[in-house]
């Protein structure tokens, strides 16, 4: 079980950037991948970036390979999700997620979620 909050979303123009963050509440953060999907108004919630337990790995869509970054701080206990070249089709909830196992890229796999955070691109 871990405790999931994520910050940072909000209103942005196409083509700029955003820098979402996941707080986590666990004993030990690093026995975690963490992950972020998103899920569109009417579309099942789709997988955007994975990063291994020490930050090492990462894993992306291929839909937001080259614009996003995901990024660990296990220190902090805290995931983000650099997102530049921001399209209109990247608007979303953005949800973090964090599994035991890597890669997971499904989401099923993942046990614990955050409530999510709301990403607006305008054209």
């Amino acid at each position: 079980q871990v405790q999931l909050v994520e910050s940072g979303g909000r209103l942005v123009q196409a083509g700029g950037s955003l820098r979402l963050s996941c707080a986590a509440s666990v004993r030990t953060f690093s026995d975690y991948a963490m992950a972020w999907f998103r899920q569109a108004p009417g579309k099942d919630r789709e997988f955007v970036a994975t990063i291994s337990w020490g930050g090492g790995s990462t894993t992306y869509a291929d839909t937001v390979k080259g614009r996003f970054t995901i990024s660990r701080d296990n220190a902090k206990n805290t995931a983000f999700l650099q997102m530049n070249i921001l399209k209109p089709e990247d608007t979303g909830i953005y949800y973090c997620a964090a599994d035991r196992a890597y890669p997971r890229t499904s989401y099923g796999d993942f046990g614990s979620w955050g409530q999510g955070t709301q990403v607006t691109v305008s054209p």
